[in-house]
């Protein structure tokens, strides 16, 4: 399932659009989206529920990198490759690099049951 996820957080209309991965898994009762490259999670009682949740999330991270100027330092801090044109745009950290740097992906890759989906994700230029 393919998905685009929007919001208010560009900047202008200065926008990137990346390809990210969201891992959707259950958690006793609670459905959970996480998204390792930005390491942020939304959840709720189904899935959909879930996803809207981690849009709020992750307008909320832009809204406030952004505002504060952090998004560059902060997407870097997570293992972002930061091209500087839009010839060159930003891409997110592989699963590997993921899977060795980030313990809370690790932790729900070897204890439970997921799916990985792809998805867009429009995010602020940090310029």
């Amino acid at each position: 399932m393919k998905k685009i996820i929007t919001g208010t957080w560009a900047v202008g209309k200065q926008i990137i659009n990346v390809k990210l991965s969201i891992i959707i898994f259950k958690e006793d009762e609670s459905h959970i989206v996480f998204c390792p490259a930005l390491n942020l999670t939304g959840y709720g009682d189904s899935d959909p529920e879930a996803l809207q949740s981690f849009e709020v999330v992750l307008g909320e991270y832009f809204n406030y990198t952004t505002n504060k100027k952090t998004l560059e330092t902060d997407l870097e801090k997570m293992g972002w490759n930061l091209g500087k044109s839009m010839r060159k745009p930003a891409t997110p950290p592989d699963m590997s690099y993921l899977l060795n740097h980030n313990e809370d992906f690790r932790n729900i890759f070897n204890n439970h049951a997921f799916r990985k989906e792809d998805t867009r994700v429009a995010i602020p230029v940090f310029v």
